[in-house]
């Protein structure tokens, strides 16, 4: 390697077990990859021709890696011109959301439809929106509310005209998504999960874009200014592809992709030609889903929601759900997989509940043994992870699958879980991450953006301290190490990534992609760890990365290549 940067920190924290710490690193930024670390004295008599960046108190860590979002759609359904209307961003009441509704609905020119994302049920205890509830504060033009949980989406009777359904009967449901309907077979205003969602939005948002791919962009840019580096699309459809590529040509592009197909694309199991190198962006898995979202009240499990105000009005079903929210059921899946697993691809399954574990787990266990995949390195995953617990951990660790779950859901929603959604028992132990580690699995966390905003240093306090956002303690028999905590952000989630052999330590040999922290977050009080460490900037490839001019390559490319980005959202009616 031709070594031209040496990078020197207050402490470079590698996360490589042999070698903890260090005083420098030294780079090929021609290559973008790590030649040496180690003393700084070391690196420049070895290399004394090389230019010198001294970071100051600036520690140093591997770029932070979320393994589990959705840029593209998070960019194009939150950031401007869609309305992001998340508690924590500014709305934190229904009071809040409608009034923005009316502002909204007010200062836009007439005709032009609107999107919003972010309506939670549970914490703006908010109702289950239906065309009419929409029609009062939207009669004239189309609109769409996204719900926070990403897996419900709101609509107004304009929309149902804007999607030319015949007599306003929404077409039939496509495999493992459904359209809500009245007694009469028309549309009610709601759609329920990926197909079905993407069809009842894809209008709006098709119209509403101005540059398609600039709030991408923005997603992008949010995420690298929380230090992440790498992180995957884990609802990748074929339309995506021109967006992505584009995306990883910016030269200041911040972030490693890998592609995760949605199951209900008849191409999932197709390998794709990529024009840009692997290591920026790469097809490296399967999404599917088993279950739905605590949010919204379907997720698979064996227990019941308690009932009570906040409950009833979320219009929450009671339950406990158990198999009758799975979105498809063990013979399905079994059928699924089968035709999947001879892809080679690595396999990931959203599942929040209990009951939905055990069932995925069956599943993986089945096509493991039947495709003599047991035993080897296949890193199949499992994503959320909300209500399950220790023996399925175990379970899974034995398996070799992976878990990545969820911290936000503890953070923003805990105080609810917690004696509200469910029975103390149930709720203080929700994420129990605690366990997962010590189950022997490999454990990363992740947001799941736009679900919620894409910050890994709250992540890891949050799991340390066992605190909300409030404040609030619940569960402290699961909180963790920081360094686990690091480590669910860094090595394991390259891991689970498949890109161990390139990101997720500061190691000779792997990609040069850092974060830079105000402070050292092993230094200062675990409670405080978000107002007293902030990430000042990343680099990737040997590049620190301008955010800005990031923005102006992405707002100078041609956008008639990517204009039919979301609006085509395919009739799916079959999974492959």
């Amino acid at each position: 390697m031709a070594v031209d940067l040496i990078i020197k920190a207050s402490s470079i924290i590698t996360m490589d077990p042999h070698n903890p710490r260090a005083e420098a690193v030294a780079v090929d930024t021609v290559a973008g990859t790590i030649a040496a670390v180690g003393a700084f004295s070391d690196l420049q008599s070895a290399n004394p021709s090389a230019d010198v960046k001294d970071l100051g108190k600036t520690v140093l860590t591997p770029g932070l890696i979320d393994p589990h979002s959705h840029p593209a759609l998070s960019g194009l359904s939150t950031q401007s011109p869609a309305h992001w209307i998340a508690p924590y961003v500014g709305f934190p009441t229904f009071d809040d959301v409608t009034a923005y509704f009316t502002k909204v609905n007010a200062e836009t020119p007439a005709g032009v439809p609107v999107a919003f994302n972010g309506l939670d049920r549970i914490l703006h205890n908010a109702p289950e929106l239906t065309n009419t509830l929409l029609d009062k504060y939207f009669p004239d033009r189309a609109v769409i509310v996204i719900d926070n949980s990403g897996h419900e989406v709101y609509f107004n009777t304009a929309n149902i005209t804007l999607l030319g359904w015949e007599d306003g009967k929404p077409p039939a449901d496509p495999v493992g998504s459904r359209f809500g309907r009245n007694e009469d077979g028309t549309s009610n205003g709601r759609a329920y999960e990926s197909a079905a969602l993407l069809i009842a939005a894809s209008k709006v948002l098709a119209a509403i874009g101005q540059h398609p791919l600039a709030p991408i962009a923005q997603w992008y840019k949010l995420m690298a200014t929380n230090g992440i580096t790498s992180t995957s699309e884990h609802t990748y459809e074929s339309n995506q592809f021109k967006a992505y590529v584009a995306m990883a040509m910016a030269p200041d592009s911040p972030l490693r992709i890998s592609l995760y197909h949605m199951s209900i694309e008849a191409d999932c199991a197709e390998p794709i030609q990529i024009p840009v190198p692997e290591n920026k962006l790469k097809k490296q898995g399967i999404k599917l889903w088993a279950d739905g979202s605590p949010w919204v009240g379907t997720i698979a499990a064996s227990f019941p929601y308690l009932d009570n105000e906040t409950t009833r009005n979320a219009n929450i079903p009671l339950g406990p759900g158990g198999e009758a929210m799975m979105n498809y059921n063990r013979a399905q899946l079994d059928e699924i997989l089968d035709k999947l697993v001879p892809s080679g691809y690595q396999m990931a399954f959203h599942c929040n509940g209990d009951v939905g574990m055990d069932i995925v787990l069956d599943a993986y266990e089945h096509a493991l043994s039947k495709h003599n995949l047991l035993g080897t390195d296949h890193r199949w995953r499992i994503e959320h992870l909300g209500a399950c617990r220790r023996d399925q951990f175990d379970r899974a660790a034995q398996l070799g699958v992976c878990l990545s779950m969820s911290p936000f859901q503890f953070i923003y929603w805990g105080d609810l879980l917690d004696g509200t959604m469910f029975e103390s028992s149930i709720g203080s132990q929700w994420q129990s991450v605690g366990d997962a580690f010590r189950s022997g699995a490999s454990v990363s966390f992740h947001n799941d953006g736009s679900v919620s905003p894409p910050i890994p240093l709250l992540n890891m306090q949050a799991m340390v301290t066992r605190q909300t956002a409030s404040g609030k303690v619940h569960g402290e028999n699961q909180a963790v190490s920081l360094e686990d905590a690091m480590k669910a952000h860094t090595t394991n989630a390259a891991f689970q990534l498949g890109r161990d052999h390139e990101v997720g330590s500061i190691e000779a040999g792997k990609l040069a992609d850092f974060c830079e922290l105000s402070a050292d977050p092993f230094t200062v009080d675990p409670h405080k760890l978000t107002e007293l460490v902030t990430v000042q900037g990343t680099w990737v490839g040997g590049k620190r990365i301008d955010l800005d001019a990031f923005l102006a390559q992405v707002e100078a490319m041609d956008p008639t290549g990517h204009t039919e980005l979301v609006h085509k959202a395919h009739s799916r009616k079959k999974c492959c």
